[in-house]
């Protein structure tokens, strides 16, 4: 990657980075060669198409797009040309997709062509404030790269440090989705941070099974590999015959829980073939201890687990040479802080006592997209962000999370907010009120239930529940059971007591492969 005309840090340590490779940057699971050439150009390419569709910089750009390295092509694109990348989950409804529009208000909106016609409706539905709809699916083609094809590179577009660069949406357990603002310097510092502390060289080969619509499988894997030279074997998702048969040619795995879970159940999977693998790397959920020790006695490696949010990146990480203890997240990672409070009476809690995590440092947001009030909710004045997580900081400075104060549910490592379910629950005829938990499930790591309260003289019937939220849910949100009780455990004040709930579930699928 070239032609660096303008003063914009990210961009340019990714051009910097690439520099330093054989200029070879991802090998799809087709077996097609990416080189730094042609994805630079593409990248320019989009740039130059979003700049003539009417883009000017600090704009929003949302993508919701199938997985490819013409969508990764995007996101650089988005960065020369100082555009806020906006990524969504595909498998966002239209219902859901209404509100991250209306919300962020983007200039431009790229779906796969199978969905044109329902970003199409969204834009039209908001007039001439609408948003420019363009395609781009899994195969490289749709209408966005046909405009790419005919525009003419524009200069890299000049940003400073705390210019927006994306925004990913995390909601809240009040089902109102929270955009988390993320600055260049947010992205480049952890990205510098990451590639520094697991070791990236360009003699890697990350192997990457990762979505890239969210932190882990965008900026902390892509960023790694950007920013050091290092190459990529770029699988549109997981599946575990592709990861053994590829692994023989890899050095770093990235994943979350369920992808080693998985890999363990692979008949394949041994101590040979990760001969030339150096690194696992796992998080967004907790690691199960006895996957730990499994994978240990399989392959001799221990896996290196870290912790990170959406709001962060990555904020602590087991140590690349030194002690990775299971069950931790390890230390703080160079250049951050991490502290814990009372969750009462915020008084400063010392070692080994469960509070609530807070961070500071580069990497923490700027804030929440149009939310002051929840800004200042959530960012202390002196810079350390509320994680909302309960947690213990040992005296070697190892944190482990123990629990979290919000009712967030971790699915396959995908986040799930009870809220935004319960929601939909409750405007089923039959249902009178909901409450949604996770259950511990052995693959992916939780797994969500919901509790249903039938309206007098109604009847649950599961599968019609079920059936009722394909239309609104993606899937990965969707209960695994639909549970009906005679009413809803409660304390003294009126609260459902979810513990109750959760005690309930402890062992439903325990007996799951």
């Amino acid at each position: 990657m070239s032609d660096v005309d303008g003063v914009n840090p990210l961009h340019d340590a990714m051009v910097r980075g690439r520099t330093a490779g054989n200029g070879t940057l991802l090998e799809t699971d087709a077996g097609e060669r990416i080189d730094d050439a042609r994805f630079a150009d593409l990248a320019a390419r989009f740039a130059a198409a979003l700049v003539a569709a009417g883009t000017v910089p600090g704009d929003r750009i949302a993508v919701q797009v199938a997985k490819s390295w013409q969508a990764l092509a995007l996101y650089v694109g988005c960065v020369r040309a100082g555009l806020v990348f906006l990524p969504l989950n595909p498998a966002y409804t239209e219902t859901e997709l209404d509100y991250f529009v209306g919300d962020a208000e983007p200039s431009a909106l790229i779906v796969d062509p199978d969905n044109e016609a329902s970003g199409q409706r969204l834009a039209d539905a908001r007039g001439e404030g609408g948003p420019r709809v363009l395609t781009l699916d899994a195969d490289g083609s749709g209408s966005l790269v046909d405009a790419a094809s005919e525009a003419t590179p524009v200069p890299v577009v000049a940003r400073a440090p705390d210019d927006l660069a994306a925004i990913l949406y995390t909601s809240g357990t009040t089902g109102r989705s929270k955009g988390a603002m993320l600055t260049q310097a947010n992205l480049l510092s952890n990205a510098r941070t990451l590639v520094q502390a697991w070791r990236f060289e360009p003699g890697d080969t990350l192997l990457h099974a990762l979505p890239i619509f969210h932190t882990h499988g965008l900026f902390v894997a892509c960023h790694a590999v950007l920013l050091s030279g290092a190459r990529m074997i770029f699988h549109a998702g997981f599946a575990a015959d592709a990861l053994v048969a590829a692994m023989p040619r890899a050095t770093v795995l990235m994943g979350v829980p369920t992808f080693y879970t998985r890999l363990l159940a692979h008949a394949g999977f041994d101590a040979a073939l990760v001969r030339g693998m150096r690194l696992f790397v796992s998080g967004s959920a907790p690691l199960l201890a006895d996957t730990h020790r499994e994978f240990e006695a399989r392959t001799g490696q221990r896996i290196l687990e870290r912790y990170g949010m959406t709001e962060t990146n990555m904020n602590c990480s087991n140590p690349h040479d030194g002690e990775r203890r299971a069950g931790t997240v390890g230390p703080a990672l160079a250049g951050i802080e991490v502290r814990v409070r009372d969750a009462d009476a915020g008084d400063l809690l010392g070692t080994g006592e469960v509070g609530v995590l807070e961070v500071r440092g580069p990497n923490v947001f700027a804030g929440y997209w149009r939310m002051p009030e929840k800004t200042a909710e959530e960012l202390r004045e002196d810079g350390f962000f509320i994680t909302g997580d309960l947690a213990t900081i040992d005296a070697d400075g190892y944190v482990t999370i123990v629990g979290r104060t919000r009712d967030l549910v971790i699915s396959g490592g995908y986040n799930v907010y009870p809220k935004e379910i319960e929601l939909q629950l409750d405007q089923l005829d039959d249902v009178a009120e909901s409450a949604v938990v996770g259950a511990p499930h052995p693959d992916l790591g939780e797994a969500v239930v919901a509790f249903v309260v039938p309206r007098d003289g109604a009847a649950i019937d599961e599968a019609a529940v079920l059936a009722a939220l394909d239309v609104s849910l993606a899937r990965y949100k969707r209960p695994r059971r639909v549970l009906a009780l005679e009413a809803l455990p409660r304390n003294a004040m009126g609260k459902v007591q979810k513990n109750v709930l959760r005690e309930r579930v402890a062992e439903l699928f325990q007996a799951v492969p």
